[in-house]
């Protein structure tokens, strides 16, 4: 019953914090990368309508978020779970990627973005935060 509770709370714990790293990097992205002038991203509608004025740069920020929110959630529950610790970090990768797929219908970005986004960003940094956990968790 203590595994059972521990992996709920790593799976959680990882969700959360993974979260936290997602939206602190959009935050400071729109500071590093401004907007187009004259647009509002404050909002829903208005980002919608701004991101026919994206250009790629603009997209940097948005995938680093997603990628390393994955990544750091992934290590995060891998590193708390008492068993099948990439199997926690993998779960987190797909809490993620679900995420990312219903942002990519609400929003709809440029193809090449979307692509990149829910083939490189959820999955595979889910396994390698598992994959990183797993090492450090084994050595001495």
């Amino acid at each position: 019953m203590q595994t059972i509770l521990i992996n709920i709370v790593a799976l959680v714990t990882g969700f959360v914090i993974g979260s936290v790293v997602n939206m602190s990097l959009i935050m400071i992205g729109g500071q590093v990368v401004a907007p187009p002038v004259g647009t509002d991203v404050s909002t829903m509608e208005g980002l919608q309508a701004a991101l026919p004025l994206f250009e790629p740069r603009h997209f940097l920020f948005p995938f680093l978020a997603h990628a390393l929110g994955t990544l750091a959630g992934a290590f995060v529950a891998a590193m708390i779970a008492a068993s099948h610790r990439m199997k926690f970090a993998i779960a987190v990768g797909v809490c993620f990627l679900l995420g990312g797929i219903a942002n990519v219908v609400m929003l709809p970005s440029p193809l090449w973005f979307s692509a990149l986004d829910l083939i490189a960003a959820y999955l595979p940094m889910g396994w390698l935060g598992g994959l990183l956990a797993v090492r450090l968790r084994r050595s001495p």
